[in-house]
């Protein structure tokens, strides 16, 4: 007989993001989803207020793993999944654009300099963390032309704005890029792999 009690089955994606979905669906894996109410800007905040160097990684980790906490607590009989991407270039942490513009100067200060997405992922069980797994990608953007870049914002218009970088790789943004080094799915945000080997050592998905 196998020890202690059985896994939860039911499972909660701590987000309301579509790729995430989307990964977690093309893999078979059922679930729902419920969008975490923790304010990233302010971990981030209170991260950087502790002064020294904050590994960009671990602050995709912290944000995870908050999402995850925040989800089970208001679902303690599911197993709950946070995932955070950060993206980071020299030690700095960019975040959303919120207009075209901005996204055109975050675009403009990536070009030609290779930049890194660290993607993390974290299950809760009644309000803990259990497991978290961290995953990092090395994205080298081309020097596009001025031209390129104003066809790129008009033809993608506020998709710009769904992605910490502007861009889906999956998609058009991959004309962006002249070198990609890493998994596709830490790129899309999600270290899927090891998540779904965790889900099976769980025994909530088919081993």
């Amino acid at each position: 007989m196998p020890d202690g009690p059985a896994p939860p089955q039911r499972i909660i994606l701590a987000s309301r993001s579509a790729t995430r979905g989307r990964m977690l669906e093309a893999a078979g894996v059922a679930f729902s989803a419920v969008a975490s109410s923790v304010d990233e800007t302010a971990i981030r905040e209170a991260l950087a207020a502790q002064g020294g160097e904050i590994d960009p990684a671990d602050v995709a980790e912290v944000l995870a793993r908050a999402k995850a906490e925040d989800v089970s607590n208001l679902h303690p009989d599911a197993l709950v999944i946070g995932g955070d991407q950060v993206l980071e270039l020299d030690c700095v942490i960019f975040a959303k654009p919120e207009t075209v513009e901005a996204a055109r100067e975050i675009l403009l200060e990536l070009r030609g300099r290779t930049h890194q997405l660290h993607a993390a992922a974290a299950i809760a069980v009644g309000g803990e963390v259990t497991w978290a797994a961290t995953d990092s990608a090395h994205l080298t953007m081309r020097r596009f032309s001025a031209g390129f870049l104003e066809e790129y914002l008009g033809r993608m218009g506020s998709e710009v704005l769904q992605s910490v970088g502007s861009y889906q790789v999956e998609g058009y943004g991959v004309q962006l890029f002249e070198a990609i080094e890493g998994d596709f799915f830490t790129i899309l945000g999600l270290p899927l792999l090891s998540l779904l080997d965790q889900l099976r050592d769980l025994g909530v998905v088919q081993k």
